[in-house]
C-alpha cells in the first residue's frame, strides 16, 4: 500500500531500490544509531532489500522506501516489523537519509505509518532507540510514544554491547 503525505510518498520496498538504500545504510553517521555497522558492499545490501521484499511477500512485515513526492528523491526507509496478528501489536523503525535530517522528513514518515498501523488493526507500537540517539527519541515522544524501558546490553554491534530505549504506543 502507497501511503502519502504532504510532501512524501511512501511506497512498498522494492529489489530495485537497493541502489537506492545503499548510500544511507554505507554511511558511518546514518548508522551510528542502528544495530548493524555501516554496510560496505553493495551487494550485501542488495540482498538485505531482497529479503525483506520476501518478509513481506509472507505478509511478516511491511517495509516503505521514503521519497520527496515533487522530485522522487530518496530520503530514506520506515518498517513495522514483528508483526503479531494474534496481540495486534508490531515494531516500528525508520531511517533517514542525512541530506533529509532536521527537515521533519521522520516526522512526517512516521506520522503516516502510525495512521497506517491504527487502519490495518495494530492496537499497539513499540520503538527501540539506542541510547544517545536524542534525535529519535525527541521524535517518538512527540509524536505520544512513551519511554518504557531500558535494555541493558541489548544489541552487540563491533564487538561491544549497546544499550537501548524501548519506547510504546496504544493506538
Amino acid at each position: 500500500m502507497i501511503l502519502e503525505t504532504e510532501r512524501l510518498t511512501l511506497a512498498p520496498l522494492t529489489s530495485s531500490d537497493a541502489p537506492h538504500v545503499y548510500p544511507f545504510l554505507s554511511d558511518p553517521e546514518v548508522m551510528a544509531h542502528w544495530d548493524q555497522a555501516p554496510i560496505e558492499d553493495p551487494d550485501e545490501v542488495e540482498a538485505c532489500v531482497v529479503a525483506q521484499v520476501a518478509e513481506m511477500d509472507e505478509g511478516k512485515a511491511h517495509y516503505w522506501a521514503v521519497r520527496q513526492s515533487n522530485t522522487g528523491a530518496f530520503l530514506g526507509c520506515c518498517e513495522l516489523v514483528d508483526i503479531d496478528k494474534r496481540h495486534h501489536r508490531a515494531e516500528l523503525r525508520f531511517m533517514v537519509a542525512r541530506e533529509g535530517w532536521g527537515q521533519g522528513y521522520g516526522l512526517e514518515a512516521v506520522r503516516a505509518l502510525l495512521t497506517h498501523a491504527a487502519s490495518i488493526g495494530l492496537k499497539r507500537l513499540v520503538a527501540r532507540t539506542h541510547v544517545g540517539d536524542q534525535k529519535a527519541e525527541r521524535l517518538l515522544e512527540r509524536l505520544g510514544f512513551e519511554a518504557e524501558g531500558y535494555l541493558k546490553g541489548h544489541v552487540q554491534r563491533e564487538g561491544e554491547r549497546r544499550d537501548c530505549r524501548l519506547f510504546g504506543l496504544l493506538l
